[in-house]
């Protein structure tokens, strides 16, 4: 949770590195909370208000989170893609049906750069 909320701190720092456990946490609890998000609202919400009901308040709380959390995901990915020794542009592969999902997946689960590199220290502490 702590890698969680250091992204939420660093909401709109595009600059630095980010360890592989800062992006994965990240995702992991971004996935916990949109599983959540649609429990509460698509079973609780539809037994207390009625089926449309916990759909329209579920899909309100989510676009509402996916919205919060929009740039801090961006800026842990760019941090990620840094810490790799990739510029934070290359998160635009992304546009590139399938192909571009399956590189950046590639970066994202790559080890750190060792040492330092254009975009700051090791976050690793190692090299």
């Amino acid at each position: 949770m702590n890698y969680y909320l250091k992204c939420l701190r660093q909401y709109a720092d595009f600059s630095g590195r980010a360890r592989r456990a800062e992006y994965w946490y990240f995702t992991l609890f971004n996935a916990i909370f949109v599983m959540a998000i649609a429990f509460v609202f698509g079973f609780i919400g539809g037994i207390i208000g009625g089926e449309q009901f916990g759909t329209i308040m579920g899909s309100v709380c989510y676009y509402a989170y996916c919205l919060a959390v929009f740039i801090p995901g961006l800026a842990v990915c760019v941090r990620r893609l840094h810490d790799i020794g990739k510029s934070g542009w290359y998160y635009l592969l992304v546009l590139i049906p399938l192909v571009g999902a399956i590189i950046l997946l590639v970066f994202f689960c790559t080890d750190s750069q060792p040492g330092s590199n254009q975009w700051g220290p090791n976050p690793k502490g190692i090299g």
